[in-house]
């Protein structure tokens, strides 16, 4: 079992992750809105899921949707695949790999 000291240093790990992760979103998301328009490329992204348990899901998906320009859409039935509507979806790999090694492996590491 994890100590109370581990598990702060992780809460506040994961906080300051998100700060930083919703400034950068913030500033992305003001850059292709001010810019020109061809930077916006709207899609849907199918994110599979390593995390089983709904509740992780269910605050995983609040935190791609608290982070500006994307949002989650939808869970499978089966709860494998995150359906994630993005502005700039032009490189569905790419965002894959930022939600999974961001918030899906942070999500994991504070329930453990």
């Amino acid at each position: 079992m994890r100590t109370a000291l581990a598990r702060t240093v992780h809460l506040a790990e994961f906080a300051g992750f998100l700060l930083w992760e919703l400034i950068l979103a913030n500033l992305r998301l003001a850059r292709d809105v001010i810019g020109p328009v061809r930077r916006l490329r709207p899609g849907i992204v199918a994110v599979p899921l390593d995390i089983e348990n709904d509740t992780m899901i269910a605050i995983l998906a609040n935190l791609v949707t608290l982070t500006p320009g994307t949002l989650a859409l939808d869970v499978s039935s089966d709860g494998r695949v995150l359906f994630v509507h993005a502005v700039r979806a032009d490189n569905a790999q790419a965002l894959r790999r930022e939600i999974k090694r961001g918030f899906e492996r942070r999500v994991r590491r504070l329930w453990r």
